[in-house]
């Protein structure tokens, strides 16, 4: 392999699945401040995703709603659009 163009910190991440609670163990390169405990009993590095094969429509053949109620209100509030 050339050096200085793979990344060094590839490891075992936790990604977690928050839309429907989903959490799977694989190796990474992501960067993430958060902890977690694994099912082992070991703590490794964890990144929360919105979607993952569990709660995407395509592979679970139906349809999930995500609450994104108050977006744009919320945006409108900020940029003072009435």
């Amino acid at each position: 392999m050339k050096k200085g163009i793979h990344p060094e910190n590839y490891r075992l991440v936790v990604f977690k699945d928050t839309s429907c609670d989903h959490s799977f163990l694989t190796r990474s390169t992501v960067e993430t401040n958060d902890t977690i405990k694994w099912e082992d009993g070991n703590e490794y590095p964890l990144c929360k995703i919105e979607i993952s094969n569990m709660s995407h429509p395509f592979f679970t053949g139906k349809q999930n709603l995500i609450d994104t109620a108050g977006r744009i209100e919320k945006f409108n509030k900020k940029y003072g659009r009435k």
